[in-house]
């Protein structure tokens, strides 16, 4: 006898995953997978109508940082609440496993610097109850979340695991340091891993600013990692690097770890104003290297990367000048006070702005705008906190100082940091429209004060399909299947990201018409107090996991049908 479905979606307009038309259809699941798609004639406890809305699988994050958070949190947010229902861990090469009992400050160091999450958070916040990468998926595992969490080996950590302060220290490998590393890689992807991640950007730094340790590691270490993780017969390799003047080097050999290994690889692609062409170089190479039977992809973010500044942010424009002092540890409120009396403010807004790097960073006043509510991520240059100063006859430091003390302090400036040298999104345009391109880079859980690009994902469906009036849109059907099937199967996650039957039910319900990202937030919500940027969005009716509402109307349901995931 056919089993009764726990849950029925009637009417609704599915966008399925596969790229093709939109259809309508009723979907009913059984359980924890979609167990038939059509018109239904039969009831269940729980039944939702979806008329005048889109339904779609569950959006798969493969760029996240929620290694940490996992361990206390059972919501991960801000990705849970917008839409994600499966997410990649693990990247850049940084995480918390493997490690020795006396390397843990090492690690929370490394993640401090390169993730911006403070040491005190993670200080409080792991409980350590693992010392190989097998023992850390089985604390996970005892674990529920709103989301399914998978995850990745990362260079750095095992670095430190074998080599200790050698490893730290960035020092050549020996053989017997290289196969220890092989060896424990491989049983990584063993016990449950997606891939291995490593990290070849010196941007990518501890706290106390040293280069993380994987930065320029050999491409001897790195083959034999990749060949020992290519005899389990599963997983990728995920790469972050620097090219510029050694663009040709560097991506030749990474073509080489493909070559040899047989693993597929993803890099991180992104337009930077330094090389502002790079990218399209990049893509060049990509696309010829799959021509002669490779398998590369180019991550690419669906808007800019952006620090966004603010007082009670993590950066503002007046970090720099000497008077910031007296008020930086302060919080909002005192911050707010001190702020308001007009003898500080004109004292502040007329110091200079720091070092080099630092006005580089926060005083860009060219590409610096008000974020916003709903937020802009595709200003128009006109918009600049340098243009309304020259319209106003001011200095652009007295605008961001005034705009950045509405709303009681609390109002936020953005700052594109890549993706934008040509002051629109036309790169991203390009980049999403690419056949060995895979949409990631939100960081989700990573640099929790400074940007919350975790909901790209939103902001795709909604920027890229619907609102854009600066140039063109794209299909409403290939940005969902970039967020859902194409990430799923990069992975290797076949049992979901397509609304068909005898698939996973993760799907989401959603207003689409009213779908709209809020303005970030800080909650002070972490361990020890700590702060963090979430930003969630209208729209939203309902967001389903393994057959289990988990999100409803902007709210969570309490249910937790999300575990870990183990490749297969």
């Amino acid at each position: 006898m056919e089993e009764t479905p726990t849950l029925i979606i009637r009417n609704g307009t599915i966008i399925d995953g596969s790229g093709g038309q939109t259809y309508e259809a009723d979907i009913e699941v059984t359980g924890s997978k979609i167990s038939h798609i059509g018109k239904s004639h039969r009831k269940a406890d729980y039944e939702i109508d979806a008329s005048d809305r889109i339904v779609t699988p569950g959006f798969v994050d493969i760029h996240t940082h929620y290694d940490a958070q996992v361990t206390w949190a059972n919501q991960i947010t801000p990705s849970s609440c917008n839409g994600v229902t499966s997410v990649l861990m693990g990247n850049c090469g940084v995480g918390f496993a493997p490690v020795n009992p006396d390397q843990h400050d090492m690690l929370i160091s490394l993640m401090e610097g390169v993730e911006d999450i403070p040491e005190v958070v993670l200080s409080e916040g792991l409980p350590w109850t693992w010392e190989t990468f097998a023992d850390y998926l089985d604390t996970l595992e005892e674990r529920s979340f709103d989301v399914d969490v998978a995850t990745q080996v990362p260079h750095a950590a095992l670095r430190v695991y074998v080599m200790g302060k050698r490893g730290a220290s960035r020092e050549p490998a020996t053989s017997e340091d290289r196969a220890k590393m092989a060896k424990l890689a491989a049983e990584g992807i063993q016990a449950g891993a997606f891939g291995f991640s490593t990290s070849r950007l010196l941007q990518h730094r501890t706290a106390e600013g040293e280069p993380i340790p994987s930065y320029g590691a050999a491409e001897e270490e790195l083959q034999e990692i990749a060949g020992a993780i290519s005899k389990i017969g599963r997983g990728w390799l995920q790469v972050v690097a620097d090219f510029g003047e050694s663009q040709e080097s560097e991506f030749s050999m990474l073509k080489r770890l493909v070559e040899k290994s047989g693993l597929p690889l993803t890099m991180t692609l992104l337009q930077r104003d330094s090389w502002p062409n790079e990218w399209s170089e990049l893509l060049e190479k990509i696309e010829a290297a799959n021509t002669e039977g490779h398998l590369i992809t180019g991550q690419v973010r669906g808007r800019p990367t952006s620090t966004l500044l603010g007082f009670e942010l993590s950066e503002n424009p007046f970090l720099g000048c000497p008077s910031w002092s007296e008020v930086a540890t302060l919080d909002i409120k005192a911050k707010f006070k001190v702020l308001s009396d007009p003898a500080f403010r004109e004292r502040l807004v007329n110091e200079p702005g720091g070092t080099k790097e630092q006005i580089a960073r926060y005083r860009d006043w060219d590409k610096i705008f008000l974020l916003g509510n709903p937020p802009q991520y595709e200003p128009l240059p006109e918009s600049s906190i340098a243009s309304l100063a020259k319209k106003q006859n001011t200095s652009p430091a007295k605008i961001a100082f005034d705009l950045m003390m509405e709303d009681e302090g609390k109002t936020i400036l953005y700052h594109p940091m890549s993706n934008y040298s040509a002051g629109d999104m036309s790169c991203v345009h390009s980049m999403l429209q690419h056949p060995n391109t895979l949409m990631g880079l939100g960081d989700g859980g990573a640099h929790v004060g400074i940007m919350c690009d975790a909901t790209d994902m939103t902001h795709a469906l909604t920027h890229w399909t619907r609102d854009r009036t600066r140039g063109d849109l794209l299909p409403i059907e290939n940005i969902v299947q970039r967020m859902t099937y194409n990430n799923a199967r990069a992975i290797g996650l076949n049992d979901r990201g397509l609304i068909r039957a005898g698939y996973k039910a993760d799907i989401n319900v959603i207003n689409y018409d009213q779908l709209q990202l809020d303005a970030p937030k800080i909650h002070y919500d972490l361990p020890a107090g700590g702060k963090r940027l979430i930003q969630k969005a209208t729209g939203y009716d309902h967001t389903i996991l393994s057959g289990v509402p988990v999100w409803v109307n902007g709210n969570p349901t309490g249910q937790l049908p999300g575990k870990l995931l183990r490749s297969q």
